[in-house]
This record gives structure tokens, C-alpha cells and sequence, in this order.
């Protein structure tokens, strides 16, 4: 392997998000970032915030992981398990579970202000992240994603590799009463899953012909004596899904996917520079946990991943002020998903979860080991994020973020 590949291999990992987060989090309170104003001393109030947004939504403190199965949860009822309770086999619905959940991912980078989905089945009208995962967990259960008519509830590379943008805005109810951000964004990623997929069958296509589901039996084969890391998670998804992004960084032929230039960052080496963040890849290993667990492998050092460096857990401590544009007109303006101010704020929200975390436990009388971040984001700072948001703007994002809707 030469110098440049090992370099980049470097920054496929929970662990180089984290080091670089916080060594962009101590140059910006060494006055280093000219974009951004740290305050840690409001931290305190940001953990008695989260802790009190924890208490309501989870009176018994009984928080589960920070997932997408947490969106298909609506109107008083869990819709997938609904579906899932047709399997027999508990590999098969594992499969069928990461075919939902990967799919479903992609499709939720930020619906946008003014989008709706009404679920004829339910009634329930829901917009942004939670009207996405129903959308697409209908499209999917009524076959959308299948080649096979007699098996709808898969989804094949074939299908993905030439699914077109009227199929998802059709699925998705989108007119000009109706906008969706970024359609054509989405549809483009997912026709990139499917020809990943077909050009990798030793990850995607083990049991059955390529599909996202496929990805469970490559980690199944990962896992020792029925134990599988949750490191070893994201490692494989940032392997298997590395190509798809649309128009991002490489380095020595190695697909970086959400990693981003940022000028203050010096590393003297072939990654001088670079921020990886890896929020759609950490929140899907997230997402991947239960399906997992429920087919009978343990998922251990789930500590190790990161809270996720997006709009919520952004807005949140720029909303309470642990952060703050050096230049306030900066709020006005569009920003490029690229830019050093963006890739700033996503860095120093995955540092600053860190830095919260201990503070809301002690606000809620428990231990790192039974409310790890995973709880913490899910009761928590994403909720708490929504809140603070809709107090104040009617729950738009903070920032005017220029994006192709594959990065929030």
C-alpha cells in the first residue's frame, strides 16, 4: 500500500472524526478559527436544556440508541415492525431491516422547509426527517426499491441503478405546492448504490444477488463468536458506500466521502487539512445496530463512534450560544456545504457533543455506560436541537447551508 492510500485509510474511522473535531475545537478557543467564537462556559446550561428535553420525551430515562427506526415510530405506532412481523426468518429480515435503513439514510438529507407527507394508511402528515422515513418506508414496502414483484420488501442493486427522479418525487408526493429538496440529488444517489453494488458482490451480494442487505452478511462473517465492534460497522459502510458521494475528495485513489478541507488544520502529512466527518455513514452504523442485535449479534464499543456533525446538534449550541459566528452578517448569507465556516461548525459540534455528554449525565444521575452518546443524541441533543429551533425560527436550520442533499 503506498504512502497517500495509507494516509487516506487513516481517515476512514470514528477516531480520526473525533481527534480532528477536537483539535479544531482547541484551535477555535485559541481564537484560531475566524469563522467561529467558542463559550464552553454555557455548556452547563445546554446539558440542564438536554437533560430537561431527556425527562420529558423519556420520563423513565429508558432512551434507545439515536437511529432511523426511531422515525418509522409515528401516531403511536412502530410501522416497520409492523411489516417486519410477516418474516419467519430472522436473516431475512435482517436483510430486509439494512435494505430499509440504507436506503432509507440516503434519502434524508433535509427535506427543506415547505415538504409534507400524508400516509394514507395512518393519517399522519409528518415533514422533514420523519415524513422522509415514512415516505421512503412506504415506497419500500410496496415494492419500489424490488426487482422481484413477489418480493417487495428488498431492495436490488438492478432497480436502484436506474431508479428515476419521477419514481422518488411520485413516492414522495412532491409538486410545486409540494417542494422537495435536492430530488434529483437523492435519486442519482441511490442509482450510485446500485451500480457500488453490482461492481462489489463480495460486500453487497454473499446470500442472495447485490443488495443493501447484503452488507448483513458481510458483517455477520466480521463478527467472533456472534460479537461484532461497532467500528467494524462504520469501517465497512465507509468501504462499501465510499464511491457514491457526488463530487468528494480522494486521496491516493481512496474515496473519502464526508471529509472536507479546512485551512486550519495542520497534520504535516498527505492529510494535511482535511476534516472527516462521516455523519450519514456513523448515523447508518447507528441505524444498524438493532437489526443486528435483534437477529443475534452483539454490537460492542458502540462509545467509540461520534455524535453527528449536522443541523440539529449544530443549531443547538449556536442557538444557546456555546458557539458563535465572529461575523453575525455571516447568518444571511448561503454558505457552501464546503466551505471552512461549515466544516468548522460540523467539526466543532461533533467536539462539543463530547464536551456535553458527561454534563447531561450528571444532570440525569447516571453513568456513562448506561447512557452512552447514543442515548444522549437520541433523548436528547437532536430533540433538544428541533426545540430550540422552533422557538426561535419556526424550526428552520441556523445556517443557510448550499447543499445537493447527500450531506445533512
Amino acid at each position: 500500500m503506498d504512502a497517500e492510500r495509507a494516509a487516506a485509510e487513516t481517515l476512514l474511522s470514528a477516531k480520526a472524526v473525533r481527534e480532528r473535531a477536537h483539535a479544531l475545537l482547541a484551535i477555535a478557543e485559541a481564537g484560531g478559527l475566524p469563522d467561529w467564537q467558542v463559550d464552553r462556559g454555557k455548556l452547563p446550561e445546554v446539558a440542564r436544556f438536554v437533560a430537561g428535553v431527556i425527562r420529558e420525551r423519556y420520563p423513565t430515562l429508558a432512551v434507545p440508541f439515536h437511529a432511523r427506526w426511531r422515525h418509522f415510530e409515528a401516531g403511536g405506532r412502530d410501522l416497520w415492525r409492523e411489516i417486519a412481523a410477516s418474516f419467519k426468518d430472522t436473516d431475512a429480515e435482517a436483510r430486509a431491516a439494512f435494505d430499509l435503513a440504507i436506503t432509507s439514510v440516503l434519502l434524508d438529507a433535509g427535506a427543506g422547509p415547505d415538504w409534507r407527507f400524508r400516509d394514507q394508511a395512518t393519517g399522519i402528515e409528518a415533514g422533514r426527517s420523519e415524513g422522509l422515513a415514512i415516505a421512503s418506508l412506504r415506497l419500500f414496502q410496496h415494492g419500489g426499491f424490488s426487482a422481484d414483484a413477489g418480493d417487495p420488501l428488498r431492495a436490488d442493486a438492478e432497480t436502484l441503478a436506474h431508479l428515476p427522479a419521477n419514481l422518488l418525487a411520485a413516492a414522495f408526493q412532491v409538486t410545486d405546492d409540494n417542494p422537495l429538496v435536492g430530488l434529483e440529488g437523492r435519486a442519482a444517489l441511490l442509482r450510485r448504490l446500485g451500480q457500488r453494488m453490482k461492481a462489489r458482490p463480495d460486500l453487497f451480494g454473499l446470500a442472495d444477488s447485490p443488495r443493501p442487505g447484503g452488507l448483513y452478511d458481510a458483517l455477520v462473517a466480521r463478527a467472533e463468536s456472534d460479537r461484532l465492534p461497532a467500528p467494524v460497522i462504520l469501517h465497512v459502510l465507509l468501504e462499501a458506500l465510499g464511491p457514491i458521494w457526488p463530487d468528494r475528495l480522494s486521496l491516493g485513489g481512496v474515496p473519502l466521502g464526508d471529509t472536507w478541507r479546512h485551512p486550519a488544520l495542520k497534520t504535516g502529512d498527505a492529510t494535511d487539512g482535511l476534516a472527516p466527518l462521516h455523519k450519514l455513514s456513523q448515523w447508518l452504523a447507528y441505524s444498524l445496530i438493532e437489526p443486528l442485535e435483534i437477529a443475534g449479534t452483539i454490537v460492542m464499543d458502540v462509545e467509540v463512534l461520534t455524535g453527528l456533525a449536522e443541523y440539529r446538534n449544530g443549531g443547538l449550541f449556536l442557538d444557546l450560544g456555546v458557539l458563535a459566528l465572529a461575523n453575525p452578517d455571516a447568518a444571511e448569507r448561503a454558505h457552501d456545504v464546503g466551505s471552512p465556516l461549515v466544516v468548522g461548525w460540523r467539526a466543532l459540534t461533533v467536539a462539543l457533543l463530547d464536551e456535553l455528554a458527561p454534563l447531561v449525565r450528571v444532570e440525569l444521575g447516571v453513568t456513562a455506560a448506561a447512557f452512552p452518546l447514543a442515548r444522549v443524541l437520541e433523548g436528547g441533543t437532536w430533540a433538544a436541537g428541533r426545540q430550540a429551533a422552533q422557538e426561535r425560527r419556526s424550526g428552520g436550520p441556523p445556517l443557510k447551508v448550499i447543499s445537493d442533499g447527500t450531506v445533512f
